[in-house]
């Protein structure tokens, strides 16, 4: 009777809830992707059988990370929302080369950080998680071009020979800029041939002039976004700063949704390191900034370590080795941003408006199909209030906040949404709810089963007693 009755009223609450939104149904685009970017020496070191000319204490030297490291922390970057990692160069380096970029050897990988068969492994976990792989390709080395005509084919091959021996899934390419369009042109499309939907990410070690359309002609998805970083550095660092310097969220045509977006790299200082500057708490303020980059246009690539606000200055400081202990704040929150970008399509492939900015707060929507987000972020260090119209929003409706659960329903034909100070709010518009009469009636019942309960263990204990 007790297991029956239990029963029941797990059946009524599980009945009483909504079932919780479900993953993308239509395939997987790269604009779709939320890439975590990994330094692997200074990641996770898993394997000391590898621990060749470690020295923690030297930045400049190799910190222990490796393959293994990864592979350990595959779930970990998983739960957080990540669907791809781009990982430094794995190539086998000259010595000191702890940052992978003095490569070698093309065949092989670099005994500090593992093997090929640990690579194979790592791989073919990672797409077990539904994650994608991206390595650092280099044609640049210490001494700067190293391309020759004929040269260029022994890359191509090198190219092909990870693809087809690993599986992985794109490249990412330090200093593309500095390396002949006609060789881009070639190398994109042999490695394109080997494997359906093979991505090619161009990355500059500096904020230069490059001229973007001619890159994407030659083959090269996407691009890493310097000027537009640091322009979002410097809007997030501190708050009252106006969104309007970010003209690129709301421009670029089809181009912003495969830009590659970013607050830091292994190439810059460390965005915690303004915040710092400024005098501000690094917490609340990558939430702010986080928000913005997850539900905008772009892929938006994370530093690893962003998750704890790690801080550092120019190299070697922006390298140092990850800390797994810190505090989770930023890490749940960022794993909520994470869900909420993978389970909505608007923020991935929509329409962008702005609907309201104005020193500091900014509303805006994302609409794709027949679902329609609006984001509103407080940037400042007051509450707001913004009223958005019928000709902003389909009236008659209700915005559904994901982030903190706050509820709008129109009125007059009007949303007026009261966010708090350095705070944001990702609503869904929806058809405006009533009462939840299943809910109501499922606590009503499971009050009365429990009650009954109750009466029937009394009543059993009066029965033996009187025995």
């Amino acid at each position: 009777m007790k297991k029956i009755l239990l029963l029941i009223a797990v059946v009524l609450f599980a009945s009483a809830f909504p079932v919780k939104a479900e993953q993308k149904k239509d395939g997987r685009f790269w604009q779709d992707e939320l890439v975590y970017s990994i330094m692997i020496d200074r990641f996770n070191n898993a394997d000391i059988s590898n621990d060749y000319d470690v020295d923690v204490k030297n930045p400049e030297a190799y910190n222990g990370g490796d393959l293994q490291g990864i592979i350990d922390k595959l779930d970990y970057i998983h739960n957080m929302g990540f669907t791809t990692i781009r990982l430094t160069p794995i190539f086998d380096n000259t010595k000191g080369g702890y940052h992978g970029y003095w490569v070698q050897d093309y065949y092989k990988v670099d005994e500090h950080f593992g093997t090929l068969n640990t690579f194979k492994q790592l791989v073919k976990e990672a797409h077990k998680r539904g994650l994608k792989v991206i390595i650092d390709f280099v044609v640049v080395n210490k001494n700067g071009m190293n391309l020759e005509e004929s040269q260029a084919n022994e890359f191509i091959d090198a190219a092909i020979w990870w693809i087809n021996e690993t599986d992985i899934d794109g490249y990412s390419l330090p200093e593309f800029n500095r390396v002949p369009l006609s060789f881009w042109s070639n190398f994109s499309k042999a490695v394109k041939g080997e494997k359906n939907d093979f991505f090619l990410m161009g990355i500059s070690s500096e904020n230069t002039a490059i001229d973007k359309e001619k890159y994407r002609e030659a083959g090269i998805d996407s691009i890493f976004d310097y000027s537009y970083s640091e322009n979002l550095r410097k809007v997030f660092a501190n708050t009252n700063r106006s969104f309007s310097t970010l003209g690129s969220y709301s421009e670029n045509g089809a181009h912003a949704y495969v830009t590659a977006n970013f607050f830091d790299n292994e190439f810059t200082s460390r965005f915690t390191k303004d915040i710092v500057e400024e005098r501000q708490f690094p917490g609340s303020r990558w939430k702010t900034a986080l928000t913005y980059l997850y539900t905008t246009p772009g892929i938006p690539v994370i530093y690893y370590g962003t998750e704890i606000a790690l801080n550092g200055g120019e190299i070697p400081d922006n390298r140092r080795l990850m800390n797994f202990r810190a505090e989770k704040e930023l890490i749940d929150y960022m794993t909520k941003l994470g869900e909420l970008r993978n389970k909505l399509l608007s923020l991935t492939r929509g329409t962008m408006e702005v609907l309201y900015d104005q020193n500091g707060m900014a509303v805006y929507k994302r609409k794709y199909k027949g679902e329609t987000t609006v984001i509103a972020i407080n940037n400042t260090r007051e509450t707001q209030k913004v009223t958005l119209t019928a000709e902003q929003l389909e009236k008659g409706k209700e915005l559904r906040g994901l982030l903190a659960g706050d509820l709008v329903r129109s009125k007059n034909d009007e949303y007026i949404l009261v966010i708090e100070r350095d705070e944001s709010e990702i609503y869904v518009l929806a058809d405006k709810s009533g009462l939840n009469i299943p809910f109501i009636l499922a606590v009503v019942i499971s009050s009365l089963l429990i009650l009954l309960f109750l009466i029937l263990i009394i009543k059993r204990g009066k029965r033996n007693r009187v025995e």
